[in-house]
């Protein structure tokens, strides 16, 4: 058994067929087939199902693939950490982040990053943080941004921020003509919440559970912007993260934004690394870039734009 072939194997499991698998490995369809037989038959078991047009994985496949990652990301960390001896601000990092803060959070620190680290190459990829952490584990991201806590000791978190939550309601809603609201009160309330998968959903429930508020069992949003047209339309009311709430701007005349009074409800954001990680030094120093997000954007009070006031709710 060598490196090769459980490159091999790993790019069969990705692509579920043999001719796309070859042609990732930059090899002929007959010697990945060759290989990955003689892997088999060096471990005495089948580790794909062959039907005549999909490749699925046995049972025993599945470990030894999961294993196969495993041993070449440890040594890709090899040469990772090599290269960072020579050169620790250079090269590519991987980074992933969940999609309910990615396209807000990234506009406002990728500058400060491409400045501090000019000769770093981010690769940046958006997916659900169960995902995002299965990519961590398997080596295929390098760190990952995420919500807090993560409970995994092979990953070293540090926290980035706090996120506030807002409510947002339609300008036609009986909250539309106040600035903010105590906690309790959303008991009266049903809430629009994401679908299953989203981290930003369990968030939510997690404040309908100290609110008493229910959700609303009609809809699922796919998304937080499909959720947000959804409040525009007039069809209900949500929570909305404070980096997320700073484009509402444009729509001030179809949505109001209101504080939460006693009990600020947040969620506090990290970067999450492999604690075995040869990155570990440059990770860190990535975390203080993403860590000094200026604080107007996370304070709905700390706002000075006009058209941003319009919509964020002010202090009392």
């Amino acid at each position: 058994m060598n490196l090769r072939e459980l490159q091999y194997l790993v790019a069969l499991a990705d692509h579920r067929n043999f001719r796309r698998a070859a042609e990732a490995c930059l090899v002929s369809q007959p010697t990945l087939s060759t290989q990955i037989r003689k892997l088999e038959e060096e471990l005495g078991v089948a580790l794909f199902e062959r039907a005549p047009r999909r490749v699925m994985l046995t049972p025993a496949g599945q470990d030894a693939v999961a294993r196969a990652r495993r041993i070449l990301a440890e040594m890709e960390g090899m040469r990772e950490a090599a290269r960072r001896l020579s050169r620790p601000e250079a090269g590519t990092a991987r980074l992933g982040v969940f999609p309910t803060i990615g396209p807000y959070l990234l506009p406002e620190v990728m500058p400060q990053v491409r400045a501090r680290f000019p000769q770093l190459q981010l690769l940046l990829t958006e997916e659900k943080s169960d995902q995002l952490l299965t990519r961590l584990r398997e080596g295929r991201l390098d760190a990952a941004i995420l919500a807090m806590p993560v409970h995994d000791p092979a990953l070293h978190g540090e926290p980035l921020f706090k996120e506030p939550f807002l409510l947002a309601v339609p300008r036609q809603h009986a909250l539309a003509t106040r600035k903010s609201l105590r906690m309790e009160e959303l008991s009266r309330y049903s809430l629009m919440l994401l679908e299953d998968g989203h981290c930003l959903r369990d968030q939510a429930l997690e404040v309908c559970q100290l609110s008493g508020a229910q959700e609303g069992s009609e809809f699922r949003a796919t998304s937080l912007e499909t959720l947000r047209q959804m409040v525009l339309a007039g069809l209900g009311v949500t929570l909305m993260p404070a980096l997320a709430a700073r484009g509402m701007a444009p729509y001030a005349d179809r949505l109001h934004l209101l504080r939460f009074e006693d009990s600020q409800p947040s969620r506090q954001i990290g970067l999450f690394w492999r604690r075995t990680s040869a990155m570990g030094p440059l990770l860190s120093r990535l975390a203080e870039v993403l860590r000094s997000v200026p604080p107007g954007l996370l304070d709905p009070e700390g706002e000075d734009e006009a058209g941003s006031r319009a919509a964020l709710p002010a202090a009392e």
